[in-house]
């Protein structure tokens, strides 16, 4: 915590520009293009996920507010939330209450990644997007997670505290503390050949928390 995990993703997206140094992405740097621009090619889900009091297929539209029909219920199968979905009352036309009160947290999340997925975005951050859920949902949604990645040719940056949650899901890895780069380097290297303290320490209680499971 406090290590700059959603700064480094808030700076990636160009939120904010950064003082000193360079962010290249595919060899670019993102201070020459236009913030606009860059969010075409983006999409940001977050830990706290932001809905309106509207049906789901506007808050589906958010980020590409002339989608079709189909191009909702699209994302919406790729999220898996297709199917409860089609089981509420009003089907995508169902209002959801402030925030999405009339959901559970893990059907609030489905519809922020279908949201996120609209665009077809080239890079999905995802920003501590699991740890408001229970261990079976947050399950559920690194399978998702992993099933977009398969299909599709969509890069993510997955920011979480939790090591365990990302050592099968990741393929590179990069450990903050404090704002400053501890390791970095191939998910499988790191694990097996961990060079910093720190994050030996985090291994360690990783490891920890498996012999006691």
């Amino acid at each position: 915590s406090g290590g700059g995990k959603s700064t480094t993703a808030k700076l990636a997206a160009r939120f904010w520009d950064i003082a000193d140094g360079q962010i290249l992405v595919g060899g670019n740097d993102i201070s020459k293009i236009d913030p606009e621009t860059l969010l075409k090619h983006y999409s940001i889900v977050f830990q706290d996920v932001l809905l309106f009091n509207a049906s789901i297929a506007d808050n589906i539209r958010i980020g590409k507010r002339n989608a079709t029909d189909e191009e909702v219920r699209h994302v919406a199968r790729l999220a898996q939330c297709d199917d409860f979905i089609s089981r509420m009352p009003q089907g995508y036309d169902t209002v959801i209450g402030e925030n999405g009160e009339t959901l559970s947290g893990g059907e609030r999340q489905r519809i922020s990644i279908a949201r996120a997925l609209l665009i077809n975005p080239d890079v999905l951050i995802c920003d501590e997007i699991t740890s408001a859920l229970d261990v079976t949902v947050q399950y559920e949604v690194m399978q998702l997670l992993a099933d977009i990645k398969e299909r599709s040719q969509t890069s993510f940056l997955f920011i979480s505290h939790d090591i365990a949650l990302v050592s099968n899901f990741a393929e590179d890895l990069v450990v903050l503390k404090d704002g400053i780069v501890q390791e970095k380097g191939s998910m499988r290297e790191v694990v097996s050949a961990p060079k910093s303290d720190y994050t030996k320490l985090l291994l360690s209680q990783y490891r920890e928390d498996k012999d006691e499971d």
